[in-house]
């Protein structure tokens, strides 16, 4: 059982999360794990094997990739050591395995991954949605070897092609242990994600899945409905060619991967609805302003929204 605390953990002061203490570089000459089987070789799981490789934190990096075009584009890039076509090749000898798919399809592979990974084998994730991954984790390994994450990096573009090494340099990375999870299991995950440049922080996974639909989902939610605004309008294709920057800066996330943004709203179906609803209310008061002609009540929430953007731009 994950205890409340110890000396392992931290709270920062003003934060729900817990950041996680020790040393940037937790290891000695040795590696922390002798082979990573990375699941997913696209910009995630691509950026974690070069950067593992590069830090000197794993002996021997295995990456499964779902298509021959994906692992054509990781082996020409050399991002793994090996690439295996199958889970059951992939697997076999890993002390780590880290789950760098879509949201639904990391929930699909946990009960397929338990009985293939060696008795002593820690299983990891990236998705950005955490209750439902977490559940399914304590299911699939009772014995508390599962470490449900999520890496606050990334870009609009996908595949192993965006793969860097430095994509989690000073990024926060997020760890939900529940329950079960052995703390053994998690110091050892979080220590590689040290390894690779990030800070770690932990938080309780339905709390995790109500800020990101509030951070991450609603603002990708807003990006793909304003596209569709936009193209909806009378001769909205010939009104794009006129956009600057706004358009392109307000969107630039909806140039993201569908599919997993498709499993990440529905996965987080209810706290994502409980924002957007929140969303919506914004816009009608704003519309509301527009209609009535209340110049003072439209500024004064335009200028609300201004001193906490510059706010947000301050704390980056």
């Amino acid at each position: 059982m994950w205890p409340p605390c110890g000396s392992c953990w931290v709270r920062e002061a003003g934060a729900r999360g817990v950041r996680m203490s020790g040393h940037e570089n937790p290891f000695d000459a040795s590696p922390l794990f002798r082979q990573m089987t990375v699941v997913g070789v696209g910009l995630i799981g691509g950026s974690l094997a070069l950067a593992a490789k590069q830090a000197g934190a794993v002996q021997t990096v295995v990456g499964v990739g779902r298509s021959e075009a994906s692992r054509a584009v990781a082996r020409s890039r050399g991002l793994t050591d090996r690439l295996a076509e199958d889970l059951v090749s992939g697997v076999r000898g890993a002390d780590l395995v880290v789950l760098a798919v879509p949201v639904r399809e990391i929930v699909r592979l946990l009960p397929e991954v338990a009985p293939l990974a060696d008795p002593a084998c820690v299983v990891t994730d990236v998705g950005s949605v955490k209750g439902p991954i977490l559940a399914a984790g304590d299911v699939a390994f009772p014995d508390g070897r599962f470490v449900a994450s999520h890496p606050i990096a990334g870009k609009e573009q996908a595949g192993p092609a965006a793969a860097r090494a430095d994509l989690f340099r000073g990024a926060n990375w997020i760890l939900t242990p529940g329950e079960r999870t052995r703390p053994a299991a998690a110091e050892k995950v979080a220590a590689l994600w040290r390894a690779v440049g990030a800070r770690v922080l932990r938080m309780e996974a339905g709390w995790h899945d109500e800020v990101f639909a509030t951070v991450s989902h609603l603002p990708h939610l807003a990006a793909y409905a304003l596209m569709d605004a936009v193209l909806a309008t009378e001769r909205g294709g010939e009104r794009i060619r006129f956009s600057a920057g706004g358009l392109r800066d307000f969107t630039r996330v909806a140039g993201s991967d569908p599919v997993m943004w498709r499993d990440i709203f529905l996965m987080n179906r209810e706290p994502v609805l409980k924002v957007l609803a929140g969303y919506q209310e914004a816009l009608e008061l704003l519309a509301a302003a527009i209609r009535d002609g209340d110049g003072a009540a439209l500024e004064a929430r335009l200028l609300q929204a201004r001193v906490a953007r510059e706010e947000l731009v301050h704390r980056s």
